[in-house]
């Protein structure tokens, strides 16, 4: 590798590319001579669909193999969603930077384009984020959680 190369630890899901791509757009404006891979990595997060997160290890599941990627030097940085990304860092690795936040708000998704309020009582929401179970529940205690895992295609 040449010193104007980089190449950027991402996983594979269609939002971590478009995450990663937008990077590798930005520093490549900066720099039009600058070479810019990305470097898909499947993490443990990606692989365990089972489970929910919170009973398998929780966040550092989507960032544990990038962050080794790094450290032996195969990628040069790494993209995450920051929801991902653990509060205390391995040693030699730290948060660099942080892009403008997008819009912060979730969607609610009906198959027949329902809104949350006109749901069938005891209506099935597949989430499995604790947070939104916690906030759809003080919304409508009726409500029944499904744990639901996967990347946003494959919940979609």
């Amino acid at each position: 590798m040449n010193a104007r190369e980089l190449r950027i630890g991402t996983r594979g899901s269609a939002l971590a590319l478009y995450q990663a791509n937008w990077v590798k757009d930005r520093l490549t404006e900066n720099d039009p001579h600058l070479e810019v891979s990305l470097v898909k990595i499947k993490t443990t997060g990606d692989k365990i669909q089972d489970a929910p997160l919170a009973t398998i290890g929780g966040k550092g599941l989507f960032v544990k193999e990038i962050e080794e990627a790094l450290m032996e030097g195969r990628v040069d940085l790494a993209v995450h969603s920051i929801k991902d990304v653990p509060t205390e860092f391995p040693k030699g690795l730290h948060l660099a930077a942080i892009t403008k936040r997008e819009d912060p708000r979730d969607v609610f998704i009906s198959r027949d384009g329902m809104i949350l309020e006109n749901l069938r009582y005891g209506a099935k929401i597949g989430t499995s984020s604790l947070r939104r179970q916690a906030q759809l529940l003080h919304f409508r205690s009726d409500l029944r959680m499904i744990p639901l895992r996967g990347n946003l295609d494959t919940r979609l």
